[in-house]
This record gives structure tokens, C-alpha cells and sequence, in this order.
């Protein structure tokens, strides 16, 4: 993979996210966790939900009193449910929420099976759903929020051999159109984000003969940094995004173009 020497500098705490507290699926590490960074940085309390214990509780006290780790299967209502009224119980509002976590596979419709098919789904899809779900109402009690769900570029076009995966990042875009247009009266933002060829854990699942040529796949020549995502889902958590709901955002170096 070709990465690029990507950088930022954020100039010390920001406040850009000041009294907000988001919570961020798949926090763990990757993607997640640099959007955690972030966050951190711009004065938010960040949630950290993830199945992976381990690394979440690291990240967690890395980061100090301003984040926290909590197991969450997304899959699972009643994980969901104790997050939310963990929160609630604090006194803390549900400003953000950030449906980051997933899993991929690599199948073909011809050459997948249920069982995968539906795993798929209900990790990508189902666990957005539950997530938006459990966070709605207190969303809806504040009159604000914004919801930030991860879908990706194969949620823009067709993946041959990602077809099961494929399958739930459209479904994932679908989601944050409905929701969004049922939520907009409530001040509630709803958009999806679809990043490329990012450098993280998932990147490395590429089989090696499936292992995308970057020069020749990318527009930009290059991968990118899971940082370079967190700025854009950063900016979609902000208020300087205030009159943004159900649309796509691409981060993906032109891959997507063609």
C-alpha cells in the first residue's frame, strides 16, 4: 500500500465540540479511535464502544477523564440500552453518535451463505439501525443531535467480490436518508460517510490476490490515513455542519470516480 505522510495539527485543545458527548462504535482502534482522538481534542466526552476490551480501555485511559470505554455489541439492544441510560444517569445530553463499527467479508453472490450473508447484515446494518434507534429519543428531548453513520465507497457502487458487504453499506446509505428526512424536524442531523482505501485493520483483510493496486485504483495514488476520515466525520459532528442531513460524503481519493 502506498499511505501518505498525512498530518494534523491541531494547535493544542480545540472547543469546536465543547459540552458535547458522542458516542463512537468500533472506537477501539482504526478509524474509530482516530475519530475518538479527535473528538478528544475539540473538547468533546467520547464514549468508547467496541467489543474489543482490551484495546478500548487502553485508548480510554490514553485519552483521560475526557473518554471512557464501554463494551457494546451493537448487535445486542440491551448493550445499546445501558449506554444510553448510563449516560442519561450522569446527567450527560447524547450530542453525537458515531455508527463506526463493522466487519467485512469477501464472498460473491454466487459463492456466499446465509449464514455469512446475515452476519454481514446484522453487524453493518442492523447495529446502525439499533444504535439511531437508542439514541433518538434523548436526541429528540434536547432538540438536537447529529448522527454520523459509516458506510462506505462500496455503499456508492457495485464490489463483486465484497457482495454481502456491499450489500449492507447501501443499505447503510438507505438508512440515513430515512432517518434523516423523519428526524430533520427535530434538529436531529442524519448523514453517511464513505471513505475509500483507509490504512487500518480492515485494509490488511485483503486477500493477496486481492490486494488493490493503489496507484492504479486511486486517483490520488495513495491510501489514507485513518486521520483524514476523523477530520470529515469531525466537521459532519460540528455545528459547522449545521444545515447538512441525508447526504453522502465521500473521502476516497477518487476511487469512486471511475
Amino acid at each position: 500500500m502506498v499511505s501518505s505522510a498525512f498530518s494534523i495539527n491541531t494547535g493544542g485543545m480545540g472547543e469546536r465540540l465543547k459540552d458535547c458527548t458522542a458516542i463512537i462504535t468500533g472506537g477501539a482502534r482504526g478509524q474509530g479511535a482516530a475519530e475518538a482522538r479527535r473528538f478528544v481534542e475539540e473538547g468533546a466526552f467520547v464514549v468508547i464502544a467496541d467489543v474489543l476490551d482490551s484495546e478500548g480501555r487502553t485508548l480510554a485511559e490514553e485519552l483521560g477523564h475526557s473518554a471512557t470505554f464501554h463494551h457494546l455489541d451493537v448487535t445486542d439492544e440491551e448493550n445499546w440500552s445501558a449506554i444510553v441510560s448510563g449516560l442519561v444517569d450522569q446527567g450527560r445530553s447524547i450530542d453525537i453518535l458515531v455508527n463506526n463499527a463493522g466487519i467485512l467479508l469477501f464472498d460473491r453472490l454466487t459463492r456466499s451463505s446465509r449464514e455469512d450473508f446475515e452476519r454481514i447484515m446484522e453487524v453493518n446494518c442492523t447495529g446502525v439501525f439499533l444504535g439511531m434507534q437508542a439514541v433518538a429519543d434523548e436526541m429528540k428531548k434536547q432538540q438536537s443531535g447529529s448522527i454520523v453513520n459509516i458506510s462506505s465507497v462500496a455503499g456508492l457502487q457495485g464490489v463483486g467480490f465484497q457482495f454481502s458487504y456491499s450489500v449492507s453499506k447501501w443499505a447503510v446509505r438507505g438508512m440515513t436518508k430515512s432517518a434523516a428526512h423523519e428526524l430533520a424536524r427535530h434538529n436531529i442531523r442524519v448523514n453517511s460517510v464513505h471513505p475509500g482505501l483507509i490504512e487500518t485493520a480492515m485494509l490488511d483483510q485483503f486477500p493477496e490476490n486481492l490486494q488493490p493496486r493503489v496507484e492504479s485504483v486511486v486517483p490520488m495514488g495513495r491510501s489514507a490515513e485513518a486521520a483524514e476520515v476523523a477530520e470529515l466525520v469531525l466537521w459532519l459532528a460540528s455545528q459547522e455542519s449545521s444545515y447538512c442531513t441525508g447526504s453522502e460524503f465521500v473521502v476516497d481519493g477518487g476511487l469512486s470516480v471511475g
